[in-house]
């Protein structure tokens, strides 16, 4: 087997298993419901070994580390981007960091700054005479 059609093959068995979580009804245990939690998590950690090289693997890490949400979305979208072939091969760390900026100034709210001033009234040049 090559490496599309293990991916293949991964990517398929995540969406099943995603869809059975979804479809999971109230009647299945908690080690149940972690086992497949756990299932889920190791696929994903699999598909990201084949997407990312070691430097940006890493990247990725020290991220989660500091911003797990923001760590989670990114590895979702290079997920997402292996799934539509949008990636050609490895994604380094050159590309991961361009990536990251791509997202943050996407995410990026513009800040303003607005003064209001107050009128008091008492603004008379009656104070400066002498």
């Amino acid at each position: 087997m090559d490496d599309a059609e293990l991916q293949a093959i991964r990517q398929a068995r995540l969406r099943e298993l995603q869809a059975q979580a979804t479809q999971g009804g109230g009647s299945k245990s908690s080690a149940e419901d972690a086992e497949k939690r756990r299932e889920m998590e190791e696929a994903r950690q699999t598909m990201l070994v084949q997407i990312l090289d070691n430097e940006a693997r890493e990247r990725l890490a020290r991220i989660s580390m500091v911003k797990a949400d923001k760590a989670r979305g990114v590895e979702d979208l290079l997920l997402r981007m292996a799934q539509t072939g949008q990636l050609r091969g490895k994604v380094s760390e050159s590309q991961l960091i361009d990536l990251l900026g791509q997202i943050n100034q996407q995410a990026k709210p513009e800040t303003r700054i607005v003064y209001r001033r107050r009128f008091d009234g008492d603004d008379d040049d009656e104070e400066y005479d002498l």
